[in-house]
This record gives structure tokens, sequence and C-alpha cells, in this order.
């Protein structure tokens, strides 16, 4: 009748406790590995900071010191370029008007469009020298043509900046030169990339142009400095950016077709029908230009093989259809207005799992577009992201006495 004391002196055996505990850390440690294994390892990047997002599914699929300040060089261009293209939208600038070029901007250092006072540039070949060919001249014409000096733009540059919700960023100049204060993060331009090329698709094209010199300017400097759209037919942009303090800079995006993010029904052979995929690659700091173009070639290429797109829904198909209380309709359509894309790693698709979390119970009215419960999707038991899901319809309020009745039921539920 020993057994128990021998048993209760065993487990409090020095030996035995040292086992169970390395037993307990080696647990824990596959446990880690285990949830660790189920997201791709990102390649090697030779750059300071870098990021990559699947801009489609609105994930960060890779990144490195994504908050840190860095010089953003040429990238400042971008916006630059939105707050262009937004005085084209708003028709405070026409394309085909054309600028004077200020002593300012024939005088500024670095790359140039070669533009000189003697010249009245169209605004679309300014926009052009800017983009393609990375001139501080152009950017400094346009700056002034919009903001009425350079100062007064860059005072908008950085209110602008604070609209987008780029708490990190801090603008100096319109072209990118290096100067005192002049910083940004890749989070930042990330949400900068993303911004202009939602708000204003019609003017993204400029960015894939590959060669391009205005009359009277040297034919010999006509290229585009981003070697990755000589390199890829995916890539279509988006700007390149070098000073000695920022290093090799460059963002860069690309679309690929994929069949299942296709709409269905649309007609065989269309883009509709086909689908797209865009991911955005930020490479910050590398040593070389053709270093820039590798890594972000990288970046992108592993991003397509490592990470599959799978569509949950379609735009404005509903997700959910719940009941609403004292409205003049009895349900309400939730969805989203564009397609519900996830990207998760390769082969783990047939692992999603979705939930749709809301506060109940929903009392009308709502307006159309207003968020009223999130969709909670999950790759086996590990989150992945949360989709905000929208009012696909306006539903109004009942009248007094459907909102009586209402209130009777729900006080009696």
């Amino acid at each position: 009748m020993n057994f128990p004391h021998s048993f209760s002196s065993l487990l409090k055996s020095p030996s035995l406790k040292s086992l169970l505990k390395y037993l307990s850390l080696a647990l824990a440690a596959t446990l880690c590995l285990s949830a660790a294994a189920q997201v791709p390892q990102a390649p090697e990047i030779a750059a300071r900071s870098y990021l990559l997002l699947d801009v489609t599914a609105n994930q960060l699929l890779a990144q490195k010191d994504i908050d840190s300040p860095v010089e953003p060089a040429s990238l400042t261009k971008l916006m630059t370029a939105y707050l262009v293209f937004d005085a084209l939208r708003t028709k405070k600038l026409d394309r085909k008007q054309t600028l004077p070029v200020s002593e300012r901007a024939w005088k500024m250092p670095g790359s140039r469009m070669f533009i000189d006072p003697k010249m009245q540039v169209p605004v679309e070949d300014l926009i052009k020298g800017m983009i393609v060919q990375s001139g501080n001249d152009a950017t400094v014409a346009l700056a002034e043509g919009v903001g009425g000096t350079a100062e007064r733009f860059v005072q908008l540059m950085n209110e602008q900046a604070r609209a987008l919700g780029m708490k990190a960023t801090g603008y100096k100049n319109p072209e990118g030169l290096t100067e005192p204060g002049h910083t940004t993060t890749a989070r930042d331009l990330s949400i900068l990339a993303t911004r202009l090329m939602h708000d204003f698709p019609d003017y993204v094209p400029y960015y894939a142009i590959k060669k391009y010199h205005y009359a009277g300017t040297p034919a010999a400097n006509d290229s585009n400095r981003n070697t990755l759209l000589f390199r890829d037919p995916s890539v279509d942009g988006l700007k390149t950016g070098h000073t000695d303090a920022a290093g090799y800079c460059l963002i860069a995006t690309a679309k690929r077709d994929f069949p299942n993010l296709g709409i269905p029904g649309a007609a065989p052979g269309t883009p509709a029908a086909v689908g797209s995929r865009r991911l955005l690659s930020i490479v910050l700091g590398t040593a070389s230009e053709n270093a820039r173009a590798n890594e972000s070639q990288k970046l992108l290429n592993w991003g397509y093989t490592a990470f599959e797109a799978v569509k949950l829904f379609d735009a404005l198909q509903p997700v959910t259809t719940p009941a609403v209380w004292k409205g003049k309709d009895s349900v309400v359509k939730i969805g989203s207005v564009q397609s519900i894309v996830v990207a998760v790693p390769a082969g783990s698709a047939a692992k999603i799992k979705t939930q749709v979390a809301r506060t109940d119970p929903l009392v009308a009215p709502f307006a159309k577009g207003q968020q009223l419960a999130t969709l909670k999707v999950s790759v086996g038991e590990q989150p992945l992201v949360d989709v905000p899901l929208v009012a696909l319809d306006a539903v109004e309020q009942a009248g007094i006495l459907g909102r009586t009745w209402d209130a009777i039921r729900l006080w009696i539920k």
C-alpha cells in the first residue's frame, strides 16, 4: 500500500519536474511552429525596408521595418501626381492647357525633363515628364501650376497626407530632393499608392509608359526608370526614387489574370470573365538600380506563387439577410460593394472558414452603405482578416404602428 506514497514522491522528484517542463516547452514550440508553418516564409530581400500588399484582397503579405522613417526621394512625386490628378478632376487644370517654366523649375538639379523658360509646356506633357523621366523640373512646374508657388503646394501635400491617414509623413518639397524633415514610411507609401490607383484609375496608365520625351529635349532621355516595365508584362507601374541618402527605391505594381476571380455570367473572353489580382511591392534603400528591380520582382513573383486568391462573395452579393426590427422591410441584405477576395497560403483554400459577427437586434433605419456586420475569415483556426459588411439597400423606419408592434415583440423577446 506504499504505491500512493511512492507516486507522490515521484511527482516531487527534480528529474521528473525537469522532464515535464521540457515536454511542455517542446509542445508549445511545436504548436508555434505548426502555426508559423501555415504562413509562407518571405524571401530574403536586400532592402532597408520593404512591403508586399495584395491590393485585391487588401492584405499585407510580407513586411520589414514598414514604420521606420525613410527618405522617399522621387517617390515623393506620387503625392505631387495625386494633387495634379485631383486638380484635373476638379477642372482646375486641363491636360491640354500649357504652363510656364519658371527659373526655379528650369534650374532644378537631379533628374530632369530638360524644359526651359522659353517653353510653354502642356500639362499632359509635364505629367509624362514627371512620371516617365522623373523630371524635377516638370514636377516643380506642375506644383507651381496647381499651388501658385511650390511652398503653397507643399502645404497642400501635407494636408493631403493627413487626409489620407499618412501619419508618419512630412513633405518639404514636391520633387523629393533630400531636405531635413522630408520623410515617410513604407506603410504610408502603401496608403498613398493604393489610394492613387483607386481614386484616379483613368490616370494610372501614365505609369506604364515605357518611353517618352518632349519635342526640343534630348531624345536619349526617354526611358522610364522603372525597368520592370521592360521585364515583366504584368507590371504597369509605379515609381522609382533615388538619392544618396535614400538609396535606390521602387514602388512596383503588377496585375495578373486569374479565372477564379471573374464575374459569373460575364461574356467569355472579356476582362470581367477572367478577373485579375493586383499586388503592390515597395522596396526602399537598395544598393543599385538593378537591385531594386530584382528585389521587387522577387517579392511580386513570391506573392503570386506562395499565396492564392480566393473569391468568397461577388460584389453586391448578400452574405447574410438578417431580420430587421421597426423597419418598412422585414430583412436587410448585408454584403460588400466590392468582391470579397482573400489571399491564403497556396493549397489552403479548403481550410477557409467564415463567420458573420453583428450586434443584434438590428433596429431600422439603415442607410445604404452603413456598416452592420463584419465577416471574420480564418484559415483553419488561424484568424486571417475581418471584412466590413454593409447594408446593400436602405431600410426606412416603419410607421408608428409597426414600430410599436416591434417594440412589444422585442420586449417579450
